[in-house]
């Protein structure tokens, strides 16, 4: 009888192990780290950085940021997806890596295959900002008519070819028939800096997360949110539609993944962990100032939502011809 409790107590015990000998219950034991694959400052860091400091308290354990920036957010993935899969690398990533598959010829990663999705994390509508010392508009239509007016002489920023930036703004191109020049940049952060400075760019398709604080700053101007509806944080920006752009709806989410082989035990954990730190009150006010409600999406739900995403910006991609060579 004894061998036969002791046999069970071994089998249970096993149970509770992944693949790499990661205790669900016990996790996590040490640092978590998140990678970024943007350089600090952009959008993706205004949700990862408060999200991995809550976290950090509610586990009990220091949640690190790695910054890894380069080739429209591939070069993090890249470093993500050979990341051991041993519950303590999550990669943070979002609208870049659904459009990364349509527009770069090779990765070295799968986004679908080599990554499972934990969360989605937030998804701030994109806005057009400009700088007003560099072009004489001040509502969506006016940038719109000098764009016809000079094909080819103005100019926006984005985080980087592929990004949701770049695709935001061939999207723009299309649907209002204009030639403005795309200047790529290692991060939203870079590229924000330029627009906030007055040199290179007049413009940027951003995600709001990462322009909000420059716009209530009073340093560039929202024209225009791509969304259904206004923002609550910035309730006088008129909708695309409102400003005279139908069609125009884009948003730049951003998403959590493990890499793949993580043990499921994790996953689900962290999943949970990352609702509840979202929902706290104090999160909650930090995603509504950066245009964002709380998604609520995990797991299976996230990767449905993902595929979707895929599919749409192969579209547009093709439709643009834009492509990384």
């Amino acid at each position: 009888m004894r061998q036969i409790l002791t046999l069970t107590v071994a089998v249970l015990a096993a149970a509770t192990f992944g693949a790499h000998g990661v205790q669900a219950q016990a996790w996590p034991e040490k640092p978590i780290t998140f990678v970024v694959p943007f350089p600090a400052g952009g959008g993706t860091d205004a949700f990862a950085r408060p999200l991995a400091a809550h976290l950090g308290n509610q586990l009990g354990k220091q949640v690190v940021i790695d910054n890894r920036g380069g080739a429209g957010g591939t070069v993090g993935a890249g470093v993500a997806a050979r990341a051991a899969p041993d519950g303590y690398t999550f990669f943070i990533g979002g609208a870049h890596h659904a459009i990364a598959p349509s527009v770069y010829p090779k990765l070295d990663y799968d986004i679908e295959k080599d990554f499972v999705p934990v969360a989605l994390l937030a998804q701030p509508p994109q806005v057009v900002v400009i700088n007003t010392s560099r072009t004489s508009a001040t509502t969506l239509k006016q940038l719109i008519d000098e764009a016809k007016a000079k094909p080819g002489k103005l100019s926006y920023g984005s985080a980087g070819n592929g990004t949701s930036h770049h695709l935001a703004g061939e999207l723009f191109k299309i649907l209002t028939k204009t030639d403005i020049t795309h200047v790529p940049y290692r991060g939203a952060g870079p590229a924000m800096q330029d627009l906030v400075g007055g040199q290179g760019i007049e413009m940027i398709f951003d995600g709001l997360g990462s322009s909000a604080a420059q716009i209530k700053a009073g340093r560039i101007k929202a024209l225009a949110v791509a969304s259904a509806k206004r923002s609550a944080a910035f309730p006088d920006v008129p909708t695309a539609k409102e400003a005279g752009l139908d069609g125009y709806e884009v948003s730049t989410w951003y998403a959590m993944w493990a890499p793949k082989g993580t043990p499921a035990a994790v996953v689900d954990r962290m999943a949970k962990e990352v609702t509840t730190a979202m929902n706290t009150p104090e999160v909650k006010e930090i995603w509504k100032n950066n245009g964002s409600e709380v998604p609520n999406m995990t797991g299976a739900a996230f990767g449905s939502f993902l595929g979707t995403e895929i599919k749409r910006w192969s579209e547009v991609a093709k439709a643009s011809g834009a492509r990384i060579d």
